[in-house]
C-alpha cells in the first residue's frame, strides 16, 4: 500500500525539522517531558536523543530558575496566552551556560485539548556578549566625555577666579603702599567689583549645577515680566528695541521670580550681542499644551512658554549642540563667561521645565523656556 500524500509531506517536514542545526526544535508533553529531539538541540545542548528523550525539560534550566519555578511558569503562560517567549541562561550537558532565546507554543487538537508544546531555542550568547561589549564601550566613551567636560569646566573656573583674585591682590598691594585717599578709594571700588563678579560667578555655577535653592511658587509670568520690563529695556542700546507680546489670561507658572528675571536678562543680553547692538529683540509669552514627547524630557500637559527671538547671524548645528556647555562662548575674549545659557538651563532643570533652541544661520535664534502651568488661578493682585 502506497503512503498517502499527507503522510509523505509529514515525513518530509519531520526530516526538515530534525535536520535543522541552528535551532533546537523539539516537542514536549503536556507535563513538560521531551518527546522529540533535533540535530540543532543536540549540537549546542550536548545531549544525544537517547539521553534526553523522556527527561523533563527543566533539566536545561539553572538551579536558581528551577528553585523559582520558572519551567512550570513558562508552560502555564504558554497555555494561557498561546505563546511564551523569554531570554535567559540555560545549561548544557557539560554544565556550561549559554544565553538562550526561547519560544514555547501550545499544541491543541480541534476540540481544544492540549496535546503538548512545541519549543524552539536559539543560542544567542555571541549576540549578548557583543551587546555587552558595545555597552561597555559606550560607558567608557561617556566617562571620557564627562572627564573632558570636567576639565573644561575646571579650567574655565580657574581662569576666571585667577583674574578676579589678581585684581584683589593688586588692590591690596596698592592699599599697602598708597597714601593718596583717591587711590585708596579707587582700589577699594575695584576690589569690591571683583568680589561681586566672583559672587555672581559662584551663583551661575550653582545654578548650572542645580545646587542653588529656588523659591518655587505659582506666579503670573506676565506680571513678573512687566515689573522687570524697565531693566530689560536698559540692557539694550538706543539702537535696539525690545518688543513684548504677552498673552492675557495665562495660567500661573511654577517659578522663582528672582531667578526667572535673571534668566530673561541673560537671554536678552545674548540676543543683543548676537546682533551687535542693532535690531529688535522679541519676547513672547503664551500658554501651550504639549503632547507626550513633543519636547524632550517634558511629559504631556500645559505649560507657559517664553520665547526670546533675535535677528542675528544664527548658529550652526555644531554651535547649537554645544550652546549650553559651561564656558562655551562665541564671544570675544573678555566679553562673555560662557555661563549665561548654562545658568538658564540649570534653572529650567530645577523648575522641571525645559529649554529649547531653534536657530538657522543668517536667520537668527529663538530660545524657548517651558514652565509647568498650574490649574488653579491666582488671587487678584
Amino acid at each position: 500500500m502506497q503512503p498517502s500524500v499527507d503522510a509523505i509531506e509529514a515525513e518530509r517536514f519531520r526530516q526538515f525539522i530534525m535536520g535543522v542545526t541552528d535551532y533546537a526544535i523539539y516537542m514536549l508533553s503536556p507535563q513538560g517531558v521531551v518527546i522529540t529531539w533535533n540535530a540543532g538541540a543536540q549540537r549546542f545542548k550536548g545531549y544525544h536523543p537517547d539521553e534526553i528523550i523522556g527527561q523533563h525539560f527543566s533539566i536545561f534550566y539553572t538551579d536558581e530558575d528551577r528553585a523559582d519555578g520558572r519551567p512550570a511558569k513558562a508552560l502555564a503562560v504558554a497555555r494561557a496566552s498561546g505563546k511564551f517567549e523569554d531570554e535567559g541562561w540555560r545549561v548544557r550537558k557539560d554544565g556550561s551556560r549559554f544565553w538562550a532565546n526561547v519560544v514555547i507554543d501550545p499544541i491543541v487538537n480541534p476540540e481544544g485539548e492540549l496535546l503538548g508544546f512545541a519549543k524552539v531555542t536559539r543560542d544567542i550568547t555571541e549576540r549578548r556578549v557583543a551587546a555587552e561589549q558595545l555597552e561597555r564601550a559606550r560607558e567608557q566613551l561617556f566617562q571620557s566625555q564627562q572627564l573632558e567636560a570636567l576639565g573644561k569646566l575646571t579650567g574655565g573656573i580657574a581662569h576666571d577666579f585667577n583674574n578676579l583674585l589678581s585684581v584683589i591682590m593688586n588692590g591690596l598691594e596698592l592699599l599697602r603702599m598708597a597714601r593718596d585717599p583717591a587711590i585708596v578709594s579707587r582700589s577699594i571700588d575695584t576690589m569690591s567689583r571683583a568680589a561681586q563678579r566672583g559672587a555672581a560667578l559662584t551663583q551661575q555655577l550653582l545654578a548650572f549645577a542645580r545646587q542653588q535653592p529656588l523659591l518655587l511658587a505659582p506666579h503670573d509670568a506676565a506680571q513678573v515680566i512687566r515689573s522687570f520690563e524697565t531693566v530689560l529695556h536698559r540692557a539694550l542700546p538706543d539702537a535696539m528695541r525690545l518688543h513684548l507680546r504677552l498673552d492675557d489670561g495665562l495660567p500661573p507658572a511654577l517659578l522663582d521670580p528672582t531667578q526667572f528675571e535673571s534668566a530673561l536678562l541673560n537671554l536678552v543680553v545674548n540676543a543683543r550681542d548676537a546682533m551687535d547692538g542693532r535690531g529688535d529683540v522679541h519676547l513672547g509669552l503664551l500658554a501651550v499644551t504639549l503632547a507626550d514627547g513633543e519636547v524632550a524630557r517634558l511629559p504631556a500637559g500645559r505649560y507657559v512658554r517664553i520665547d526670546v527671538c533675535d535677528g542675528g547671524m544664527g548658529m550652526t548645528p555644531d554651535t547649537m549642540a554645544r550652546a549650553i556647555e559651561p564656558f562655551f562662548t562665541t564671544k570675544e575674549v573678555g566679553k562673555g563667561t560662557g555661563l549665561g545659557l548654562s545658568q538658564v538651563y540649570g534653572l529650567m532643570q530645577q523648575c522641571d521645565g525645559a529649554l529649547t533652541l531653534a536657530s538657522r544661520v543668517g536667520e537668527g535664534t529663538t530660545v524657548s523656556l517651558y514652565f509647568p502651568a498650574l490649574a488653579a488661578s491666582l488671587p487678584p493682585a
